[in-house]
């Protein structure tokens, strides 16, 4: 009899795993249909109130699962501020939202900044401990800062699907070391944090991000140069806004110049592609929903399956608190029709 009991212990225990290895697998493969929501943390502290579709309070990230997001892309910078909007996001907070959005069922996708604060192309400001190091030094910042943010998730029970080294990179990191004139000591700073998320999570893959996804030249000559100069990564990242692009939101203007980068750019460097950050006005619902619904069907069209998905930036980043106009919220307190969009099977 004891002997049947084991067995059928043994036999649970088995089906738990098989079905919760089953259940993760499912997730890999599943589209991503992703939200970047740096802010939340600082819109709560704020007492920012969000509702769901029937005006009932609800948290944020339950609303945004209920719109069909399965994956959260959370920024981290290195020794931040506490201004509301363009602070926050150190390693502590990170990791909370990166817990809190796990337990919620979501995939996560962690964006390295190396900076204080915003890095993109405008900016990419070394962080202010690491002002005045050598370059030997300047690796070793890299190096530990990453390694010791991946520790903080691992230990606290989150694996990244995904991780950024660097955030819209195309004139380079960390400047000057690291700008694109100097394309040699770039390439060991992007290597550095390569090899430290992969000593945490050999798992997890590495992404490099540009922005002006619908710029074919600008992914050729970065990535070409990438190439030459062993820059090791798996997945290429890319930022499409419309209204950044021509100053007003028509995206089919350029959609089809994003679907044939996504697909010469995956077929070139045979690397999967994911559109990191998209988004649209807040005040154009069916403009950005429609947006939306084309961006996912130029990602899906890629060849081979290696279209992973699409994020929108900052979705719940009503512009009654932030004052961004490309979030997918309302003055309500509840999330637009656009973010329907992702709903789409």
């Amino acid at each position: 009899m004891k002997d049947l009991k084991c067995l059928i212990v043994c036999l649970l225990f088995f089906s738990v795993i098989v079905h919760n290895d089953a259940i993760s697998q499912q997730q890999k493969n599943d589209f991503v249909k992703g939200a970047d929501i740096g802010w939340l943390p600082q819109m709560e502290a704020t007492g920012y109130t969000f509702y769901n579709d029937k005006g009932v309070e609800e948290d944020c990230i339950q609303i945004l699962k209920d719109h069909g997001i399965n994956t959260v892309r959370l920024r981290t910078w290195v020794n931040p501020s506490d201004d509301p909007a363009s602070g926050h996001c150190s390693k502590v907070e990170t990791v909370a939202l990166a817990i809190r959005a796990q337990k919620a069922g979501m995939r996560v996708m962690i964006d390295f900044h190396y900076s204080d604060s915003w890095a993109d192309p405008g900016k990419q400001r070394k962080p202010t401990a690491w002002q005045g190091h050598n370059f030997p030094q300047l690796l070793k910042d890299v190096y530990d800062y990453t390694f010791d943010v991946m520790s903080a998730l691992k230990a606290n029970g989150v694996t990244p699907e995904w991780v950024q080294v660097g955030n819209e990179i195309p004139g380079g990191m960390i400047y000057p070391e690291g700008s694109t004139k100097h394309w040699d000591s770039l390439a060991q700073l992007i290597n550095k944090g390569y090899d430290a998320i992969k000593a945490v999570s050999p798992t997890t893959k590495v992404i490099l991000h540009l922005d002006q996804g619908n710029n074919n030249q600008r992914f050729r000559t970065w990535f070409d140069s990438a190439t030459a100069h062993h820059v090791r990564y798996d997945v290429i990242g890319l930022s499409y806004y419309p209204y950044w692009l021509r100053g007003h939101p028509d995206y089919t203007l350029s959609i089809n110049d994003l679907g044939n980068n996504l697909q010469d750019i995956s077929s070139r460097y045979n690397k999967e592609v994911m559109v990191v950050e998209v988004g649209g006005e807040d005040t154009l619902v069916q403009n950005t929903y429609d947006m939306l619904v084309a961006v996912q069907q130029k990602i899906k069209a890629v060849a081979n399956n290696k279209g992973l998905g699409v994020i929108y930036w900052e979705p719940e980043g009503a512009r009654s608190w932030s004052k961004y106009g490309l979030s997918a919220w309302g003055n309500d307190g509840k999330p637009t029709h656009a973010l329907n969009a992702f709903l789409m099977k």
